[in-house]
């Protein structure tokens, strides 16, 4: 895409061909982010190294951003001292053959990211399929200058460009932040959610504080669980193991590592207790608590 911009001095081929450099430097570093995140636990990291995903593509992020504005400052450039372009036909083709070798290398990331449930691989893998997708923008200002002569469409198509690269930056930025600050993911909580409503055993007396930390392929969830009061410790633990394990079996879209606590059942708790056998039962069951969402999440 450089040979290409060198050929024409299109500014709309220099905003593609930027986009793609930023591409190889956050590559390199979504590799060695992969690699990190992949280490094993340790005593200084003893939830793992998968939050370097967020910062890789926080960093992607801010490089692209970083390029969306260079180009709009060499268009503002352009207007003050215009460059004639030239061998647009070259550089139609070259784009094109660029942008299509884009889109076998974006859409190859994206299935193994999904395969892998890799946030850095999809990230990386969408990120240049949008690439491909500018060059054929690019292809369209192209043909355009060529069939009118007007080169100022030029300038202005790299605007355009500068303008979607930088949303593009923003929105990964954006993404980034919201991963660190471990915003909860909503569709991991409701398939948990969905988990425990399918296998739910009447020792599970209640639920709630439930709340979800990603750690790149790794999921810490920690909650609080109601359970019957006369349950000696060793009742407790096994439930807990039971829980544990439905979990990791049933969730597909990493391991999880689960901590429980524990309450003890009080007398409120027998007017939605599913066990029927209880001889402590201190008030009438009266109706099941569906699982929620907006049940499980809060802490009361």
């Amino acid at each position: 895409k450089f040979v290409a911009y060198f050929l024409t001095h299109s500014l709309v081929i220099l905003s593609d061909a930027l986009e793609s450099i930023i591409n190889v430097v956050a590559a390199a570093f979504a590799w060695y982010s992969i690699y990190l995140s992949n280490k094993p636990r340790d005593a200084e990291h003893p939830y793992g190294h998968g939050k370097v995903e967020f910062i890789s593509i926080g960093f992607e992020g801010a490089m692209i951003l970083i390029a969306g504005i260079g180009i709009l400052i060499q268009a503002g450039l352009f207007y003050f001292n215009p460059i004639p372009v030239h061998e647009l036909n070259t550089g139609a083709w070259l784009t094109a053959a660029t942008g299509t070798a884009n889109f076998a290398l974006g859409y190859f990331l994206v299935q193994k990211g999904k395969q892998q449930n890799s946030m850095i691989l999809k990230g990386n893998g969408k990120h240049i399929l949008s690439d491909s997708y500018t060059s054929i923008g690019v292809i369209a200002a192209i043909l355009l200058i060529l069939l009118t002569g007007y080169s100022w469409i030029d300038p202005l198509a790299s605007v355009i460009a500068a303008g979607i690269i930088i949303y593009t930056g923003v929105k990964l930025m954006n993404k980034s932040v919201r991963g660190l600050m471990d915003e909860v993911d909503m569709n991991v909580v409701d398939e948990l959610v969905l988990i425990l409503k399918k296998n739910r055993h009447a020792n599970w007396i209640d639920m709630h504080n439930l709340r979800v930390q990603r750690y790149g392929n790794y999921y810490h969830v920690d909650c609080h669980v109601t359970m019957p009061y006369y349950f000696s410790l060793e009742e407790v633990h096994d439930e807990i193991t039971i829980l544990d394990k439905l979990l990791n079996e049933s969730f597909e879209k990493g391991s999880i590592e689960f901590f429980i606590h524990t309450d003890p059942c009080i007398e409120k708790s027998c007017s939605y207790c599913l066990l029927s056998d209880c001889k402590l039962r201190r008030q009438k069951f009266v109706q099941q608590i569906e699982w929620s969402r907006s049940n499980l999440l809060p802490n009361k």
